[in-house]
């Protein structure tokens, strides 16, 4: 079975959707369309590294589906999103659609049955919202262009930016254009800077001069002894001694100082909610929890909230079933607050000792010997210490 049969599975209901291109019909008169800033706002280096930081940290959320609500689905969810990604990698790609596009959609992915039996997330920018038979759909395309497909829209788990004109979609990256363009021009000047430095250039002034000619002659003949064949028309002016005070004109390539390099970069930290620690893999203790707080805990619970409204029916939810996406924020304090950490919850019995080793990245202890918990003798529970001593 291809791809296009496991995102649609073969199926005559799901055929009929799919045919039904010709009555779908717009939402409202406006029509959003979605694409990349000019097709390079991935492109830019900086761009890319402040989007790569948040989703690398992102794809590290641990997705978990607690309920007994749809029991096949839910197993299958629960090892991976699909059969071409794990959790981590569905969870990058949706953080970077979602930083690229402002918008990220995740649909369902059915079997021959119409059964659902995994999610994935499509690009914003080849979807529509339509009508069919007064209920709304989202349409979408995939493979290059090359498939069409459909599937309601209380099904699909819809992850917004900047969300204000639309009442689906979020807002464009225009706001990030004259910053995109100074890149650029940052880029640019660099290397033109690069360019107009790499040669020789020199004047002189020629005596006994009788025709242009002879001038040309001279001048080629200077260039290949002193700089070879290949630079006889280049590198050197020769002007005849009949003009006076010639002076040089140098060409001072300008490049943004420090400062303005600074405020660029500025810039795109703020857009996306990052710093030079976070892409630099530096951040830990407090500056890492304020960036989990700022960034990664808003994408956590905008995707468990979209997902849990995808994937059950609202007498489902009711019933507790749900998808949370946590972090494990232990894991980024530095050493010397992790020890108090684990010193403090297992004085007071709320850490087993597993669970204190996995703090360190340390392994459980065998034959379940870690799979209790330690306390100081205050914070024993007093009723079970009375009724030791009675007993005796």
């Amino acid at each position: 079975m291809g791809l296009i049969d496991k995102i649609l599975g073969r199926d005559t209901k799901t055929e009929q959707v799919i045919k039904a291109g010709e009555t779908f019909k717009l939402v409202s008169a406006y029509e959003p369309v979605f694409r990349d800033w000019r097709g390079e706002i991935y492109e830019s280096l900086l761009v890319r590294a402040a989007i790569d930081a948040r989703a690398r940290h992102i794809s590290k959320l641990k997705v978990e589906i607690i309920g007994d609500a749809k029991p096949d689905l839910m197993s299958r969810l629960r090892k991976r999103p699909n059969i071409w990604h794990t959790w981590s990698q569905e969870l990058y790609r949706i953080s970077t659609i979602l930083d690229c596009c402002n918008n990220c959609i995740i649909v369902p992915i059915y079997d021959k049955d119409l059964n659902k039996n995994g999610v994935f997330a499509v690009l914003p920018s080849q979807c529509s919202i339509v009508t069919y038979k007064d209920e709304y759909y989202l349409k979408y395309k995939f493979l290059n262009d090359r498939a069409t497909a459909a599937c309601k829209l209380n099904e699909c788990a819809i992850l917004t930016k900047f969300q204000f004109k639309n009442d689906f979609f979020g807002s464009k990256n225009d706001v990030l254009d004259e910053t995109l363009d100074l890149l650029h021009i940052q880029k640019q000047g660099v290397k033109q800077a690069v360019k107009s430095t790499a040669g020789y250039k020199f004047m002189a002034k020629l005596a006994n001069f009788s025709k242009q000619s002879d001038l040309d002659k001279e001048r080629e003949q200077f260039t290949e002894s002193a700089f070879g064949p290949e630079a006889k028309k280049t590198g050197v002016l020769l002007f005849p001694n009949t003009y006076s005070d010639i002076k040089q004109i140098e060409i001072k390539p300008y490049t943004p100082d420090k400062d303005q390099m600074e405020l660029i970069n500025t810039h795109v930290y703020s857009y996306f909610g990052v710093n030079e620690d976070i892409l630099m893999n530096k951040a830990s203790g407090d500056k890492w929890s304020a960036f989990f707080e700022g960034a990664i805990e808003p994408f956590s619970i905008q995707f468990s909230e979209t997902m849990t409204s995808a994937l059950f029916s609202e007498r489902e939810i009711t019933y507790k079933n749900e998808v949370i996406a946590t972090a494990n924020r232990v894991a980024y304090m530095n050493f010397s607050d992790k020890l108090k950490y684990v010193q403090t919850m297992t004085d007071r019995g709320l850490l087993m000792i597993d669970e204190a080793r996995d703090v360190f990245n340390l392994a459980p202890l065998p034959d379940g010997a870690g799979q209790r918990f330690l306390a100081r003798g205050e914070y024993h529970d007093t009723q079970e210490s009375t009724d030791t001593e009675d007993e005796s």
